[in-house]
């Protein structure tokens, strides 16, 4: 039997099983393998992603906790620190006060010291100014006696 185009339909159905029996092998040795093996990757990186995505979650949510800590924490040190800074300003006044309270002991004490200093030099100018005058009316008294004497004396040899 001829056929048209020398075409052998034996040929092609036998080139037909050959095809089917590659496909077959090729499907079961390559194809569920490689696709079982996609799968498994596939899965292992959602697994991933998804641990991921929580982690970063967390990390968010640590984030949050962390920043309301801080922000907690830098009340609590601005409260700290204007309570410092009263207590600094407090002692600051009790310091100038009592700085001022001695300044005024030690003025009051220099104007006692110098009011027994000028009563001392009064004193002494007066007990000197008295000396003064005691050695002058000795001196005076010295004179005069002694002129007086010499009066007498010369009123007595007249006569």
């Amino acid at each position: 039997m001829s056929l048209p185009l020398n075409i052998d339909w034996q040929q092609i159905l036998l080139h037909l099983f050959n095809f089917s029996i590659l496909s077959l092998g090729l499907y079961l040795l390559l194809y569920n393998p490689v696709r079982n093996f996609i799968e498994s990757r596939s899965e292992y990186y959602k697994q991933l992603d998804s641990e991921a995505n929580e982690k970063i979650q967390k990390a968010k949510e640590l984030e949050l906790s962390l920043q309301e800590r801080m922000n907690g924490i830098q009340a609590e040190m601005e409260e700290h620190r204007a309570k410092l800074l009263s207590e600094a300003q407090n002692e600051a006044d009790e310091i100038l006060l009592k700085a001022r309270q001695n300044a005024q002991k030690i003025i009051s004490d220099a104007r006692k010291a110098a009011l027994q200093e000028r009563e001392k030099i009064l004193e002494e100018a007066h007990k000197e100014a008295a000396s003064i005058a005691i050695s002058a009316m000795e001196k005076m008294l010295s004179e005069s006696s002694d002129v007086a004497l010499d009066q007498f004396l010369e009123v007595v040899k007249k006569e």
